[in-house]
C-alpha cells in the first residue's frame, strides 16, 4: 500500500511537470474608497469606564445616606485601605497578605455607617492590576462560595450584575460577632465589591438588595 501511494504521487508530479505554466493571479487589489465624514467622538470621562476606575476610587463608593452615623469600627486612612489593613479583615491576615500580593492587589477603598438602631454597613472596593489574570471575578467567586457555606443562609442575585449575589444569614454566628450578618459580593472590570451588614436582629433582605444594587450602579 505504501509503495502504491508513493508511485501515485510520483506520477502526479510527472503530469504536473509536463504542463505549461499557468498565469498567476494578480497581487494587486482593487482600490478601496476612503470613508468621509467625522469619526466617532472619544468617550467622555463619565462614559469611559477605565478613566473612572483609574481616578479616586473613593468617589465610586456609595454615599452615606442622610440620617446615618459614622461607623467607628471602620479603620482606614481617609477612606483608603492599604494591603496590610485589608489583609487584617481576614481571619488569617498573614496568609491573606501573601495571597493578595500574588493576586496583584492594587488598592482598596472603604466606607460605612450606622443606620437606625444598631445596624451597621460597610462597603469595600478592592481593585487589582490584572496583568496576569482576571483577579476581581475570581475573588468575588471565592467570597460567594464562603458566604453560601452555611445551612442557615439564603441568597439572591444582585440586580444588573450577572453573577453577583447577596446573602442573609438567618442565625447569629460568633464568626460574625454579636448578632446577625448579611453580605453581598460582585465585581465589575478590575474591581471586586464587598458589602457587609450587621444587626442585633434579623436583617431584611430587601435592604441588602437595595444597598448592593445602588453600589453596583455607581460602578
Amino acid at each position: 500500500m505504501a509503495l502504491g501511494l508513493v508511485a501515485g504521487t510520483c506520477a502526479g508530479y510527472l503530469v504536473q511537470a509536463g504542463r505549461a505554466p499557468g498565469a498567476l493571479p494578480p497581487l494587486s487589489q482593487p482600490t478601496l474608497a476612503q470613508a468621509t465624514g467625522d469619526g466617532p467622538r472619544p468617550l467622555s470621562a463619565a462614559q469611559d469606564h477605565q478613566v473612572r476606575v483609574d481616578g479616586d476610587l473613593r468617589e465610586l463608593l456609595l454615599k452615606k445616606p442622610g440620617g446615618t452615623r459614622a461607623n467607628p469600627a471602620i479603620e482606614s486612612d481617609e477612606g483608603w485601605l492599604d494591603l496590610s489593613a485589608y489583609a487584617e479583615t481576614y481571619t488569617k491576615p498573614d496568609g491573606a497578605f501573601s495571597e493578595l500580593l500574588g493576586d496583584e492587589f492594587r488598592r482598596a477603598a472603604v466606607t460605612g455607617w450606622i443606620e437606625s438602631g444598631n445596624r451597621t454597613v460597610e462597603i469595600r472596593l478592592i481593585q487589582f492590576r490584572q496583568v496576569e489574570e482576571q483577579t476581581a471575578v475570581d475573588r468575588a467567586a471565592g467570597a460567594r462560595h464562603w458566604a453560601s457555606d452555611d445551612a442557615h443562609t439564603r441568597s439572591w442575585p444582585v440586580p444588573g450584575t450577572g453573577d453577583g449575589e447577596f446573602y442573609v444569614h438567618d442565625r447569629p454566628d460568633s464568626r460574625f460577632g454579636p448578632g446577625y450578618q448579611a453580605e453581598a459580593h460582585a465585581w465589575r472590570g478590575d474591581i471586586a465589591v464587598e458589602l457587609w451588614v450587621q444587626d442585633t436582629k434579623p436583617i431584611p433582605p430587601a435592604r441588602v438588595r437595595e444597598l448592593a444594587r445602588a453600589q453596583m450602579e455607581r460602578l
